[in-house]
């Protein structure tokens, strides 16, 4: 695992490597045991080649990185309820490296390009071992992959090629009547810069809890609250408490999904600066057969000069994809967004519209264009094809597009 902030894994997984030969000296059957259970695993390989073009209108040249994400998992079978899990990647740049990959990742002359945050390198992305002694209970204990809700505040990043991970303890309750709760506690997120650089690496005295209720037939309530303690990076301490609830309505050949959630969130531990800001979403989507459409609004709300932030979020999936606010502006952000899907023999077709502005004020950001084609090419292989324009309407933003064509293979 990475060198810092991983004091509370390392040791737990210490004391557990120092029990397992008493464990076995009183059971010595039990020796071969875990051998089956290693032989018992599955492993895989997965291949992920992508090239991302970005025209940024502060720059004289435009961005052309060319990468590949070589990823090999291995999970072994069960033994007495535990098992582990390992997940190894590598990021090459093949081709084109004309590009910035953020952070101090990059040598000082690409500072000539736009950003595309994939750095080269090797990462243990997981390492985790796994303990289910009931169908309703199970816990991990290591480097792992945490996906809450939609990711709006707790993910993965997976767009980018070197994913966000997290080193600590999580336990997954599931009860009756569809109750689902979550509980974390994070030493320290391995972010996607890697372990080369401080960006990459931030301590934590972070808890995370999350808990959903199946009460009525097709709908979903979820209540969490996230209270982080960044120790490297101060600013990202935050406590948010929220509410969220997803449901379903069918009509003859027509479903509607709706969701809407709030949220507060205010400064944790360190954080020198003093706010409690509010957050609200809601959106509805119709599907019918191929088509569909739906229709959203995201607040993310601002106070004394601070904008409502997600440390921790998948944040490429919000806000368009042209990742202009990635920070939330001092003034806050408002997104009021238009989607239209449709599937046509092999292709699943997707257009998205935003128009930005802010929370506090209601000056004009700017508005945005999204575009995705996607589709499998036999079993094994995926292509997607993606673009997306961001037209500023204010000084603080930047007219910006990009593109990008993505190969993925699984083994």
């Amino acid at each position: 695992m990475k060198g810092k902030g991983t004091g509370i894994s390392l040791t737990v997984l210490l004391a557990m490597a120092l029990a397992a030969p008493q464990a076995l000296a009183q059971e010595p059957d039990q020796e071969n045991d875990i051998g089956a259970a290693i032989d018992a695993g599955d492993a895989s390989v997965d291949l992920r080649y992508r090239f991302e073009l970005v025209d940024q209108e502060s720059f004289a040249k435009d961005a052309s990185a060319s990468t590949l994400r070589l990823r090999l998992n291995y999970k072994t079978g069960d033994w007495k309820q535990w098992s582990g899990f390992l997940e190894f990647d590598h990021v090459m740049e093949v081709f084109s490296t004309s590009f910035n990959s953020d952070a101090g990742t990059s040598s000082p002359r690409r500072s000539q390009y736009p950003v595309v945050a994939d750095p080269k390198g090797p990462d243990l992305n997981q390492l985790y071992f796994q303990y289910v002694p009931s169908e309703s209970l199970q816990a991990r204990i290591g480097r792992q992959r945490i996906l809450l809700d939609d990711q709006r505040f707790v993910g993965g990043v997976g767009w980018r090629q070197n994913e966000q991970t997290y080193d600590g303890v999580t336990f997954n309750y599931k009860g009756a009547s569809k109750t689902n709760v979550f509980y974390s506690y994070i030493s320290n997120v391995n972010r996607i810069f890697g372990s080369t650089v401080p960006a990459g690496d931030h301590r934590q005295d972070t808890h995370l809890l999350n808990a959903s209720f199946g009460m009525v037939d097709n709908w979903n309530f979820v209540g969490y609250g996230y209270v982080i303690d960044n120790e490297d990076s101060p600013g990202f301490s935050t406590s948010t408490f929220g509410a969220r609830a997803t449901g379903t309505i069918s009509s003859g050949d027509n479903q509607f999904d709706l969701l809407g959630e709030l949220a507060t969130q205010s400064d944790n531990a360190n954080n020198p600066a003093s706010y409690d800001a509010g957050y609200f979403r809601f959106q509805g989507t119709w599907s019918r057969d191929a088509f569909g459409a739906g229709i959203g609004f995201e607040s993310l709300g601002s106070d004394n000069g601070q904008g409502f932030r997600t440390p921790l979020a998948t944040l490429h999936a919000f806000n368009g994809w042209a990742d202009q606010f990635l920070a939330t502006p001092a003034t806050g952000l408002e997104d009021f967004y238009i989607r239209g899907t449709y599937k046509v023999g092999a292709w699943s077709l997707q257009l998205i519209y935003h128009d930005y502005s802010a929370e506090t004020g209601g000056e004009d950001y700017g508005t945005e264009i999204d575009f995705a084609a996607a589709r499998k090419l036999g079993d094994r292989y995926n292509l997607l094809l993606k673009f997306a324009d961001f037209s500023a309407d204010n000084v603080a933003f930047q007219d910006t597009t990009k593109a990008w064509v993505m190969l993925t293979a699984g083994f």
